[in-house]
């Protein structure tokens, strides 16, 4: 089925952060969208209000007349949705077109230049700083992105531009549906284990994804990973790092809050690079955006004010209060890495200040395989304040709980195990100079709150 052949469009499992990108691309363009989800959340109610029909129970007879046709309504579903369920089983019984929503993004790839940016972490932060260098550029793009940026409020670009960024995920090996014209690979840190058994897996499957960008195109690759890529004929190579490679960054200056570097680049070097959101990953992470949008097309002034005014991305590094009294951000680390990389930014802004974290670990397959390295992480911070396992899609597992991250903890890091029902309570006794929430799951829900008690101090 032709997208151009489609009237109606159904997701089971409307509410993701992904999903909800391309049910806005849908709704943009006129078609009846609805689906189901399990619990409304801010992002089903947004989709409501932009015209998506959404219900929260499992029932066929909810679906809408518009979405039982199966010669013109698409079905997107998301792995995380369970074969048993009421709906999808309507769908495959009766005939439908039913498509995961990485083949959706392929097909787009298809028919657009696609700029895709995997990893496993970085991923989000680079493709919407690249999103947004493209969108305010001569060029335009479109773009899916796995977060909420917050120079637009949503995730979802929409133009006439021939460009689409796209967050190529490799959760379920769903970026091997998408056909990249160039892809940035920031990281490939072993993850989803409960999907690829072996890091040996894992890295294959970045390798094969490399083989699936078009000849013209071309691949950035971060220097230091472990994979080895595969290209067609005709696609270029770059490497980058913060320090050294094809496309890296000189002259770094962090002082009172900001950042500036000069970007090094083999096409054309700009200087005085300047940090919307200061943050010291991003200089790297701006590295690799700059590099695919100037492969596209962007100019020196263009990538300058691109990175200015980039805002940054909802939980990645999100600052909630900042004054003389307090600190307190939320970021979305989930992965041992990502928590790596956070507690270090932080680290390196505050570096004479005290710095609490609290970490709602998500996952127990996650949790069980790199405990000692969540530990490492964590270890850079003063205090760390563990809760219970989000289990997301999964059954505990006999043995696995926050105490296995605990106990590995380096000595001399003040620690503590509380329940997330407990947070706000612990919040209000306690009195912090640095704070940071750190998880994927739904602790974040919370951060409003937290941030309301700590502004009334």
């Amino acid at each position: 089925m032709e997208i151009k052949d489609i009237n109606a469009v159904y997701f089971v499992g409307a509410g993701g952060i992904g999903m909800s990108a391309i049910a806005r691309y849908f709704i943009h363009r006129g078609l009846v969208v609805a689906g189901y989800d399990k619990t409304p959340s801010d992002l089903t109610r947004q989709l409501e209000k932009e015209g998506m029909q959404i219900h929260y129970e499992e029932c066929v007879d909810a679906i809408p007349e518009a979405c039982r046709q199966p010669a013109s309504c698409l079905v997107i579903y998301t792995p995380a949705i369970p074969a048993e369920h009421q709906e999808l089983q309507y769908f495959r019984t009766h005939g439908f077109e039913i498509q995961k929503r990485a083949q959706v993004l392929g097909t787009l790839t298809r028919e657009h230049k696609g700029l895709c940016v995997a990893g496993t972490h970085g991923k989000t932060t680079t493709s919407t700083m690249c999103a947004h260098i493209m969108h305010q550029s001569h060029l335009d793009c479109n773009a899916f992105l796995g977060g909420i940026s917050k120079n637009y409020g949503t995730n979802y670009i929409l133009s006439s531009s021939d460009y689409v960024v796209i967050e190529a995920d490799e959760f379920d090996r769903s970026f091997h549906w998408l056909r990249p014209w160039m892809t940035v690979i920031t990281a490939t840190d072993p993850d989803h284990l409960d999907i690829y058994g072996t890091k040996e897996a894992y890295l294959e499957s970045f390798r094969h994804y490399t083989e699936l960008i078009q000849p013209g195109g071309a691949l950035i690759i971060h220097r230091d990973l472990e994979m080895k890529e595969h290209l067609q004929e005709g696609v270029r190579r770059y490497d980058y790092a913060l320090h050294e490679g094809d496309f890296h960054a000189e002259n770094i200056r962090i002082e009172d809050g900001e950042i500036s570097f000069d970007f090094i680049s083999p096409i054309e070097c700009v200087k005085g690079i300047e940090l919307g959101q200061p943050v010291p990953i991003n200089i790297e992470n701006g590295v690799a955006a700059m590099a695919m949008a100037q492969l596209a097309g962007c100019t020196a002034d263009e990538l300058r004010e691109g990175m200015r005014t980039f805002g940054g991305v909802d939980r990645r590094f999100d600052f909630k209060v900042k004054n003389d009294k307090i600190v307190f951000l939320s970021d979305y680390a989930h992965h041992p890495m990502e928590i790596y990389q956070s507690a270090k930014s932080i680290r390196e802004l505050y570096r004479n200040r005290q710095i609490t974290a609290i970490f709602q670990p998500h996952l127990y397959t996650r949790t069980r395989d790199f405990y000692k390295e969540f530990a490492e992480a964590l270890s850079q911070l003063d205090e760390v304040i563990l809760t219970e396992i989000y289990p997301a899609r999964e059954q505990p597992i006999e043995g696995v709980t926050s105490k296995l991250i605990y106990d590995n903890l380096r000595p001399g890091v003040k620690k503590q195990i509380i329940r997330k029902d407990d947070v706000l309570d612990f919040v209000k006794g306690r009195d912090f100079d640095v704070l940071i929430v750190l998880g994927a799951g739904d602790l974040d829900n919370q951060v409003p709150q937290i941030a309301k008690i700590l502004e009334c101090r």
